[in-house]
């Protein structure tokens, strides 16, 4: 799944005044959506793992990318080639 955050989002002024960059929660929310596209929605989920490696800028093009099943996915956000962010999601579905 890809995905711009456009420079107008909510999360962005206090990230940091004058140099923003997209928050964390903001890109685990594109991960959310992603499953949630794939797999239908989640009644509760944990994240075992996440490790964010490099910024993602307003207006910068990402993608997240899936893999695994139904109740744990491994996940991997890009700005292209480049990691920004991986990790795990464990859950249920309603």
């Amino acid at each position: 799944m890809d995905f711009v955050v456009d420079a107008s989002h909510p999360a962005l002024p206090g990230h940091f005044p004058g140099n923003p960059i997209v928050p964390g929660v903001v890109l685990l929310d594109h991960v959310i959506e992603a499953i949630e596209a794939a797999y239908g929605p989640l009644s509760s989920m944990r994240l075992p793992q996440v490790k964010f490696l490099q910024p993602l800028l307003p207006g910068e093009r990402a993608r997240v990318e899936l893999d695994g099943a139904a109740g744990r996915w491994k996940f991997r956000v890009l700005r292209g080639e480049t990691l920004l962010a991986s990790g795990e999601v464990a859950g249920g579905a309603e």
